[in-house]
């Protein structure tokens, strides 16, 4: 048996020689060739990018790489862009390590090149799973190692396309608020981009200061000695319940409405690149299947995540408990379910997200607007699927499309990079194993659309191109051969 040959840390400093170097051999970055652009005198930009996370991140490096300028403006402050930092509180990624992730084809770009490089293969072998803190500081580097332009405490307050084919944001930064223009936006906004948290109605009967849902920010340290309740049986609710025990919950009982919990991960058996690269260009009634099929299964806890729960003994799994009524009688929280009332202190809502454009002020201009599968799309009897139907009907270039055409001008220059795409575009614009594919799919897709737009000026340029590459004064012609004597005779 052939083992693998341990290797020493050569440390970051080696690892990003070697970076430049391969893009140096790529010819990477591109030189920027877009036609530039000022309106009123202020420039405008390229492409503008909405979320510093990993979505925002790829998207922004891959239009670099081609030679696109896209700033990227965040409302966290550096280094905290996206949840791995703040709302996450899963001890290690879900995702399998080996995966490239955000990489974009480059191998010393990849995390394995960046943990190796400090810590060596052998710990690299040693490794379950990437940790979640971890993996943040991959992406801090990965920002700063391909000199990413990332704004960080801009918060983006419109996003208002308009008919000269521009779109404008309206920005409050440290510098006070401001207007951008740009001739893209792509918006990478995560799991809950679109929309929000998902609240169920039964929530509404209980002060706010009783419940939270497991994607708000919160001190958990705040449960301690407390009874707590966490609806789902997902990976957030199990990261929610460990973490709450971990706090020094007095209890923590989960509300799980099946009768058991999902055991196998669909999704990762469907996995490879035959699906990355033709879910895009399968039938409407498939793309519908696939997607129906994989939320019908729910995804499983990692099984990790699951036994930092029940390794408490204060924990239990109460399975066919879906909640069925909520009263908060005597300051206590009384949760009816099919098998008992439990008698709660808070309750952790891990219900997941919906989109809704609506609830995003930032989206308002374009909430009216924005065509999904719903608009024109009716499935099958028994696969109704309320995120599905309420996911937006992208194009080719993930880019919005109107639902009444000529209601909303430049709508499609407004492009969905993250979850929501991916009933139209598959799972390549918001989970880690095809992140590079899509980054990839929107850069060319876009390079593509500013040609079309300008091609007359880029035709322009290539007729006014006059730089030599001879000189006249590589060769020298034939004297003229003498007539010969029938020619004379002529």
């Amino acid at each position: 048996m052939n083992l693998p040959i341990a290797t020493p840390p050569q440390g970051l400093a080696a690892l990003e020689a070697r970076l430049r170097q391969d893009l140096s051999w790529l010819e990477l970055p591109a030189k920027n060739w877009v036609t530039p652009r000022l309106v009123d005198g202020q420039p405008v930009l390229d492409v503008a990018v909405i979320g510093g996370g990993m979505g925002g991140l790829a998207a922004a490096a891959s239009l670099k790489h081609l030679g696109i300028d896209a700033p990227v403006f965040d409302q966290a402050p550096e280094g905290y862009e996206g949840p791995w930092a703040t709302t996450a509180r899963m001890e290690t990624l879900r995702s399998p390590k080996q995966l490239t992730g955000p990489a974009l084809g480059l191998p010393a770009l990849t995390f394995r090149a960046w943990f190796e490089s400090q810590f060596g293969s052998e710990a690299w072998e040693a490794l379950d799973k990437i940790p979640r803190l971890q993996w943040m500081d991959y992406l801090r580097w990965y920002r700063r190692v391909l000199g990413l332009d990332v704004r960080n405490e801009h918060r983006i307050l419109s996003v208002l396309p308009r008919a000269d084919k521009l779109v404008q944001l309206d920005i409050e930064s440290p510098a006070g608020r401001g207007t951008v223009l740009a001739r893209r936006v792509v918006l990478a906004t995560g799991r809950d981009g679109l929309g929000g948290a998902y609240v169920p109605d039964f929530a509404k009967k209980l002060p706010r200061g009783r419940w939270a849902h497991s994607s708000d920010v919160m001190g958990y340290e705040t449960l301690a000695g407390l009874r707590v309740g966490v609806v789902g049986a997902g990976a957030s609710a199990m990261d929610s319940a460990a973490t709450a025990l971990e706090a020094g919950a007095a209890s923590v009982d989960l509300l799980i409405r099946r009768n058991d919990i999902p055991r196998i991960n669909k999704g990762k058996g469907a996995g490879n690149p035959g699906l990355t690269h033709g879910h895009l260009t399968l039938p409407d009634d498939w793309k519908w299947k696939i997607r129906h099929y994989f939320n019908a299964q729910q995804v499983p806890p990692p099984r990790g995540s699951t036994l930092r729960v029940s390794r408490h003994p204060n924990a239990y799994f109460n399975l066919g408990c879906g909640v069925q009524d909520l009263a908060l009688i005597d300051d206590e929280i009384h949760v009816t379910t099919p098998k008992g009332v439990f008698v709660l202190d808070f309750l952790i809502l891990s219900t997941g997200f919906r989109i809704d454009w609506t609830v995003r002020p930032e989206f308002a201009p374009l909430a009216p607007h924005v065509r999904a599968w719903g608009d024109r799309y009716t499935p099958p009897a028994g696969e109704e699927d309320q995120e599905l139907h309420d996911s937006p009907d992208l194009g080719a270039v993930f880019e919005l499309q109107e639902k009444v055409p000529g209601a909303c001008p430049g709508l499609d220059r407004v492009h969905c990079f993250s979850y929501p795409a991916a009933l139209t575009q598959g799972t390549i614009s918001g989970d880690i194993p095809a992140i590079s594919e899509g980054a990839k799919r929107l850069a060319q897709g876009i390079a593509g659309l500013f040609y079309r737009e300008d091609v007359e000026t880029h035709y322009a340029n290539m007729e006014a191109f006059a730089e030599p590459e001879v000189f006249g004064d590589e060769w020298t012609p034939a004297p003229t051969p003498a007539p010969t004597q029938a020619e004379t005779a002529q």
